[in-house]
């Protein structure tokens, strides 16, 4: 090989292609930081089974308290708990409290619609021998 051959990536490409255009139309659309730190904040909650679990628990009964959560999740009610207060923090869940009680439920259609989106998306295509989603 000569010292001025390149030899590309798996990844790069392999001739010049950029096209000027396009790379403009993503920059301006591009979030602010500030928002994509948000946004992959709340991909990193969500992405913990027992949150999720939690989640898709008050999207099915609407409205649970925690030992409600505990017995139809499976989870140590202190794991609720300490779960619900990031859900809660993070503007994912809301809470209502009657007496000594705390009832949860999904704060807005808007986490509704991304759980069921979610559940969508990963059953779309799948056959039920297809492997899962890898884990990092």
């Amino acid at each position: 090989m000569r010292s001025d051959d390149k030899v590309a990536g798996l990844d790069a490409c392999a001739v010049a292609c950029v096209h000027p255009q396009k790379v403009q139309l993503v920059r301006d659309a591009s979030l602010p930081e500030a928002e994509l730190v948000r946004a992959a904040g709340m991909f990193k909650l969500l992405g913990d089974p027992t949150r999720s679990r939690l989640l898709y628990a008050l999207l099915e009964a609407g409205e649970l308290c925690v030992c409600d959560l505990a017995a139809a999740t499976d989870t140590q009610e202190a794991t609720v708990s300490q779960s619900l207060r990031m859900l809660r923090a993070s503007g994912v869940v809301t809470g209502r409290r009657q007496g000594r009680l705390v009832y949860y439920r999904l704060a807005d259609a808007h986490v509704r619609m991304m759980l069921d989106l979610t559940r969508e998306h990963i059953g779309h295509g799948r056959s039920p021998a297809a492997p899962a989603l890898v884990s990092t």
